[in-house]
């Protein structure tokens, strides 16, 4: 990494130390530190992060928090919101923290008072939109864009634009997440709904969009051929560059990169808001948010490098799609049957 981790995890400990005094101001809930006043207990995390990524992150973790058992729950964002829904019926929600893709769930647990509101000391450094309560703040971002497999197009030839993709040259050839599977492409289709129109998408039928279940499929269609173009996550097409050196290569649309800052918050419910509070503080950290961007996300942070392969994220973030949280939150379900009716019923 590009800094002193000792550093860092020193800087971190010392965070967490400070959220052990002031963990007291947190509302009465009950908490779990260590003896000592160091942040100690068990916390649960759910999460949509990639599970190498979590691997990755938990030595780190435990070096910064070496008295806290931090547990996993992940799966897509759509899965750990139904585990999630299935848990608030029964009041018995067991995450003390959440990190999924969508951005606009945040708001529907806010509006239902199921997040602590949190102003972690790491908040000031991150550059991007956050929750002015503290109910949610960005960890990692992730950014829907074009990608296109160099062997079968020349840079000239490949779409520039989201409008491209409606071009009969790649009828049958263009593919995209499942919206109803996926938070980050339920994302992408609110935000290009809501750019140009649901007619956008049935131009995109007419014109033979496929939806799969996953950017996994996609991807490994890229590369034989049968997708010529597709909507993806940069991190996945970054990755293949950098792991496998796949032949294919990143657009960043000229009508702009759909970004998704995907949060952190703490359940209301959590048992050790201490806890939680010092695992937010980490990821928000500068050797927290590195860990993220090995991962081929980009930061929220600006003193952390982009991803190999990747521009900084001030080169494109200005003039992204824009994206309405709180109403994508309101209207979810109506944003998911419109897009299955125009798009995936026969």
């Amino acid at each position: 990494m590009g800094v002193s981790i000792n550093k860092a995890l020193a800087a971190t400990c010392a965070a967490a130390a400070l959220v052990a005094v002031l963990a007291g101001c947190g509302g009465g809930q009950k908490e779990a530190p260590a003896a000592g006043g160091k942040i100690g207990g068990k916390i649960m995390i759910y999460t949509s992060i990639y599970p190498d990524l979590i691997d990755m992150g938990k030595p780190i973790i435990k070096k910064a928090l070496p008295d806290l058992e931090v547990d996993w729950f992940q799966g897509g964002t759509e899965k750990v919101i139904a585990k999630m829904a299935g848990e608030m019926e029964a009041k018995k929600i067991a995450a003390d923290a959440l990190m999924v893709a969508d951005p606009s769930y945040y708001y529907t647990l806010k509006d239902q008072k199921l997040l602590l509101n949190y102003a972690s000391p790491a908040a000031k450094d991150v550059i991007i939109e956050k929750d002015k309560d503290g109910s949610w703040t960005p960890v990692r971002i992730s950014n829907m864009i074009i990608a296109y497999n160099t062997t079968k197009l020349k840079a000239e030839e490949a779409p520039k634009t989201w409008q491209d993709l409606t071009d009969p040259k790649w009828k049958g050839k263009i593919a995209m997440p499942n919206p109803l599977l996926s938070g980050t492409a339920f994302v992408a289709a609110a935000a290009l709904s809501e750019k140009y129109g649901w007619e956008y998408f049935d131009k995109l039928k007419a014109n033979g969009l496929r939806v799969e279940e996953g950017n996994s499929a996609i991807q490994n269609k890229l590369l034989t051929g049968e997708y010529l173009a597709v909507m993806i996550l940069e991190e996945n097409i970054l990755k293949m560059i950098e792991t496998k050196k796949e032949p294919v290569k990143v657009v960043y649309p000229d009508d702009g990169v759909i970004v998704v800052p995907s949060p952190i918050g703490i359940l209301s419910a959590s048992k050790n808001p201490a806890g939680a509070k010092a695992a937010v503080d980490w990821w928000l950290s500068k050797a927290g948010q590195e860990t993220i961007v090995t991962g081929w996300m980009h930061s929220v942070r600006e003193d952390v490098r982009p991803p190999n392969g990747a521009p900084a994220l001030k080169t494109f973030y200005g003039k992204a799609v824009k994206t309405d949280w709180i109403k994508f939150s309101k209207e979810k379900e109506k944003y998911k049957e419109e897009f299955r009716a125009r798009v995936m019923e026969k």
